[in-house]
């Protein structure tokens, strides 16, 4: 009995990673300083280490409270990676560059 299953190659294999798409959502109150902080730095960490592999939804509390129920919101402003799973969540202005890209899994610690 032969085997069937064969391994993608280590090409394809990387490159199904190379193509795998970060969700994030941001939760914020407001045009706080803060908030815009938040996503100023999250902005700059996308584009320098997932290219065009992201999108961010950046969702105001103030706007639409009841958001905060589907992720569990208990502080702001949090970034929520919603992919690729699993769901992760950072508090705070995502100031910490190094903490931010462990916290994504994006760089190992």
């Amino acid at each position: 009995m032969t085997n069937s299953l064969k391994k993608a190659p280590a090409k394809a294999r990387k490159q199904e990673t190379d193509d795998e798409r970060y969700l994030l959502r941001l939760y914020v109150a407001g045009q706080t300083p803060k908030s815009l902080t938040a996503f100023a730095n999250l902005k700059k960490i996308c584009e320098e280490h997932l290219k065009d592999s992201y999108s961010i939804e950046v969702i105001d509390l103030l706007v639409n409270p009841t958001l905060a129920k589907d992720d569990q919101i208990l502080a702001l402003p949090t970034l929520v990676r919603r992919l690729p799973e699993p769901v992760k969540k950072i508090i705070g202005d995502l100031s910490n560059t190094e903490r931010v890209l462990v916290g994504l899994d994006i760089r190992s610690f």
